[in-house]
């Protein structure tokens, strides 16, 4: 006997074992996507804003109608105004091209420290994890010693050793964050390790690397996932603390952090418009990424689906016998 509900789960029962089978009519990431608008819409609404975001980043050259150094284009420390919405610096460069090719290099450090970062988790908690004994121990005590000091006096120290610059600020960023934050990724390796379909690759004589690349890695994915979502603010607002330190991206490349720095600093009082609108950039960037992420996590994390399943519904039989969703 067969149901279709209403969203898109074909029901079966067998009504002389009381068996029920549940075999779903959309993909995972369509369920996710549909999940998050219905249960989530503030976390829908960021994450739309955030992929705004990041298409600005990519199409910045054809947004921003200025160079990101084009110099007296603009009054000098002119206010916003119809030609210029978001001003000028004291160059004569237009604010709102700059703001929009800061989008490019905030974006690009998020990302790309962001997967350097799950990459190095992955190896470091998994393995870790996985093979546990001795190196667990030697592995977990590092990370222990490297949590003692506050990040941004490490990733200070990183970045005078090997200068500042892109490339540098998103493998230093990754790096750091990949190895404190590889616990994460260890704790649900030493559970799934014990399931009996990773025990049983063991028993026939898989390698550690094909088990733990077949077979655990696939079904941390949902972690790895949410991992992902709350870095990326945490590494962009990161960027921008060190580039305003001045150890980051350094000029004339328009980083947010660096707008804030420098120039914002000097000329604050005579043109507060230098250091609002980076500053509402990388607000808005970090606040909605945050709230994707929440959502996201939500939505994946197995502790927090309630009593009710997954899809927050209850499944009962009528008085037919029949399995049906009470919603």
């Amino acid at each position: 006997m067969k149901q279709v509900t209403e969203k898109g789960v074909i029901m079966s029962a067998d009504n002389s074992s009381g068996g029920v089978t549940e075999r779903k009519g959309r993909s995972f990431f369509v369920d996710l996507f549909v999940r998050l608008i219905k249960e989530k819409p503030l976390g829908a609404i960021a994450g739309g804003v955030t992929l705004l975001m990041f298409l600005v980043a990519i199409f910045a050259g054809s947004i921003a109608p200025y160079g990101m150094n084009e110099t007296r284009v603009a009054p000098t420390f002119g206010p916003p105004s119809v030609d210029h919405i978001l001003g000028g610096d004291q160059l004569g460069r237009d604010l709102f091209s700059r703001v929009i090719y800061g989008a490019r290099i905030s974006v690009t450090v998020g990302l790309g420290a962001t997967l350097i970062s799950i990459i190095t988790s992955l190896i470091v908690g998994g393995l870790s994890g996985y093979i546990g004994g001795k190196l667990d121990l030697m592995v977990q005590r590092f990370v222990d010693a490297l949590q003692c000091f506050p990040s941004i006096v490490v990733l200070i120290l990183l970045m005078s050793l090997v200068g500042p610059g892109l490339w540098t600020a998103l493998i230093v960023l990754g790096l750091h964050r990949g190895i404190s934050g590889s616990r994460v990724i260890r704790s649900a390796v030493i559970s799934e390790k014990e399931r009996l379909h990773v025990r049983a690759a063991a028993a026939i004589g898989c390698s550690y690397i094909r088990i733990y690349i077949r077979h655990i890695v696939p079904n941390i994915m949902a972690i790895v996932l949410v991992l992902m979502a709350t870095r990326v603010p945490s590494l962009v607002l990161a960027e921008a603390s060190l580039s305003f330190l001045g150890f980051g991206v350094p000029p004339p490349f328009p980083s947010w952090g660096g707008m804030l720095s420098g120039t914002a600093r000097n000329y604050v009082l005579m043109a507060p418009h230098l250091a609002i609108w980076p500053g509402v950039a990388l607000c808005i960037l970090v606040f909605s990424a945050n709230m994707f992420g929440d959502a996201l996590r939500d939505l994946l994390d197995p502790r927090l689906r309630g009593g009710v399943g997954r899809y927050g519904t209850k499944v009962k039989k009528d008085e037919k016998g029949d399995i049906v969703i009470v919603k």
